[in-house]
């Protein structure tokens, strides 16, 4: 009996911790958006300059500059896919006349619109026998609108519907409608304090009766529900964006994660980041990142493009995010 247990004990502390997010629905919405947000580690819920997208803060909008679309390809192994769209404006309501005798808006407001696409291709279709019949493959979609309002100087409030479609086989999909909520509240001109709670309400619902017949049944698969606080800090010598975000979880994690986003030239930003860093599972792999982008000015028009490369644990290959933005 103490020979089994010796050999035992060593074995099951071995083996790597289970975290219940691992098995819980919508894994692609939590991989990040776009080449630069990926790029600094998805910390940027607290990020306030630069190309903006409410994917990861509805209230980001009134603080984009100009209208901003930009597009993001991801190569990944396996044949997945992975891909984004987004267009930011915000919105200048009024005029009122300061103390000074100048005039600023009254109020600012955002509308962010996207979508974010993830799926596998190539899967065998085979019969009973093992012979092949065709491919197979999955989509899992993302379509979100967010509004969100600048209420003074310091304090932005969004909100960000999000409607989900998800084709797994042949006559059995599934929709919902989520919501997310947040806050951006500047404590001064350098440094923000973001606040989030996303997939409020998100879930599959399934039923299988066009496959099964009678023997379908109904089923929901809710999505995590992810509580945030990021923190954001400009410096203007050296140009330098920083930024880190605590993400709490009802699927037992408690993640870290950080970005930084150099200016080094006029138009060239470079980027590094870590992401999935699991304080309450340590066998959870964190996914490292670096990136970078470069802008081009044609007359009112900024194209950019940006690249991110992270890397991706239990795959063949790593993760290369490649984007095309336009500011106009």
């Amino acid at each position: 009996m103490i020979l089994p247990l010796f050999i035992s004990v060593p074995v099951n502390f071995a083996q790597p911790q289970f975290s219940g997010i691992s098995d819980m629905p919508g894994s692609f919405s939590r991989m990040g958006f776009g080449a630069r947000g990926m790029g600094m580690g998805n910390a940027l819920s607290a990020v306030i300059d630069g190309n903006l997208v409410s994917y990861y803060n509805p209230a980001l909008a009134p603080f984009q500059e100009g209208n901003s679309f930009q597009t993001s390809y991801s190569i990944l192994s396996l044949d997945r896919s992975l891909n984004f769209m987004n267009f930011t404006r915000r919105f200048e309501l009024g005029k009122k006349v300061n103390d000074d005798g100048t005039t600023s808006p009254r109020s600012v407001a955002g509308i962010s619109v996207g979508i974010l696409n993830a799926g596998v291709s190539n899967i065998d279709a085979r019969d009973e026998d093992g012979k092949k019949t065709g491919d197979l493959s999955t989509s899992e979609n993302q379509f979100f609108v967010a509004v969100s309002n600048r209420f003074s100087e310091r304090l932005s409030i969004g909100i960000s519907f999000k409607f989900l479609y998800y084709k797994l086989y042949q006559g059995i999909t599934s929709s919902g409608i989520g919501f997310d909520i947040g806050a951006i509240y500047l404590i001064n001109p350098q440094l923000s304090l973001s606040l989030m709670i996303s997939d409020i309400n998100s879930r599959y619902q399934w039923d299988s009766t066009p496959l099964y017949g009678q023997d379908g049944v109904i089923t929901k698969d809710n999505f995590p529900l992810l509580k945030k606080i990021g923190v954001a800090y400009r410096f203007e010598d050296p140009k330098i964006i920083a930024s880190v975000e605590f993400e709490n979880s009802n699927g037992g994690t408690n993640i870290f994660r950080g970005g930084v986003e150099f200016n080094l030239y006029p138009d060239l930003f470079l980027r590094a980041g870590i992401d999935q860093v699991n304080f309450s599972n340590f066998d959870f792999p964190a996914r490292p990142s670096i990136g970078f982008s470069y802008f081009y000015s044609l007359n009112s028009v900024k194209f950019g493009i940006d690249y991110a490369f992270v890397l991706e644990p239990y795959s063949s290959g790593d993760q290369h995010i490649i984007g095309v933005n336009v500011n106009f």
